[in-house]
């Protein structure tokens, strides 16, 4: 899915518009247990109409250097597995480093494709245009942000309004929300996620994190650290998430029912913290760059998509 315009999303499944709202975790062996399972859904696919993603196979060849969203970098992997065993001769090398850095990579040339978790901002999209380059966003899948505490912590659900306090430090013991009294502790990703960018727009209103927030450089280590944390509060995608953290029900308002994240209420759109994830090309991408783009979002694309705890696209 081409999206031409930022501002509102209409769903995986093509339900109302609303605002933009990281899998259960994937090791390096949980991610080559997934991919094999669903390797050769995807080759059966592709060879039964010959073709991956809109191109004959014998068209695809060559490489790519894909960089970006940390919250993405298990999921391309996995489609880039997939799709060059499906297309010998091709090469796709995939990173992390967080959305910003996914941009960096695309403007400076050290990228064919960025991940990212957010939309491109307006200072990443003028220094493209400088370069004479047109930024193209490509829907790949969608996510649910998931908010996860201390599987101790008594907390059931919050609200969005309770979130922000938390995050922002209005709030800073847990007794003020019904829970046991003791201290908040915030964990974040780094500045440089585009899931931290997300949550300070859409669950903070565009307000500072607080300043004692720890930042941690991947959805692993918040995860980590939240799991040994009784105090600790943090987010992640809906594909992270395990048995070692409780994860929160989140409401809009004090009116409306607490609902917690899963694929079903992406799609449906009554989580409210749930957003698409994106593929960034330099105008339009070449051909193995278009190639890859749509096997990510082909049936083979996402059976892996659903598999790595993900909302495929049109699901």
């Amino acid at each position: 899915m081409r999206m031409d315009g930022h501002r509102n999303w209409t769903g995986p499944g093509g339900g109302s518009g609303r605002p933009w709202g990281e899998p259960k975790v994937r090791n390096g062996r949980t991610l080559g247990r997934a991919v094999t399972m669903w390797l050769a859904l995807a080759l059966a696919m592709a060879a039964a109409v010959g073709m991956v993603s809109g191109c004959a196979k014998e068209t695809a060849a060559g490489s790519l250097v894909v960089k970006g969203s940390d919250t993405l970098v298990n999921l391309s992997a996995a489609w880039a597995e997939a799709f060059m065993e499906a297309n010998e001769g091709v090469e796709i090398s995939v990173q992390g480093g967080g959305s910003s850095t996914g941009f960096k990579a695309l403007i400076d040339g050290m990228a064919d494709l960025a991940n990212a978790s957010r939309p491109i901002k307006d200072s990443e999209r003028q220094a493209l245009e400088a370069k004479g380059k047109v930024p193209v966003a490509h829907v790949v899948a969608c996510d649910a942000v998931n908010m996860v505490v201390h599987p101790s912590n008594p907390i059931r659900s919050l609200t969005m309004q309770q979130l922000s306090a938390i995050l922002t430090g209005q709030v800073t013991n847990w007794k003020s929300l019904g829970g046991e009294d003791r201290p908040i502790t915030v964990y974040s990703r780094e500045t440089s996620s585009g899931t931290y960018a997300f949550v300070r727009e859409h669950v903070m209103g565009d307000q500072d994190y607080v300043f004692s927030a720890r930042l941690m450089p991947s959805s692993e280590s918040i995860l980590q650290a939240v799991s040994q944390d009784a105090t600790a509060i943090g987010y992640v995608g809906l594909g992270y998430v395990t048995e070692a953290v409780r994860v929160l029900a989140v409401a809009v308002d004090d009116a409306s029912p607490a609902v917690p994240p899963s694929i079903e209420t992406v799609n449906d759109g009554s989580y409210p913290v749930a957003r698409p994830l994106f593929v960034y090309s330099a105008g339009e991408p070449g051909d193995l760059g278009k190639a890859f783009i749509e096997f990510c979002t082909s049936e083979a694309g996402r059976a892996i998509t659903e598999e790595m705890g993900f909302v495929p696209v049109g699901s």
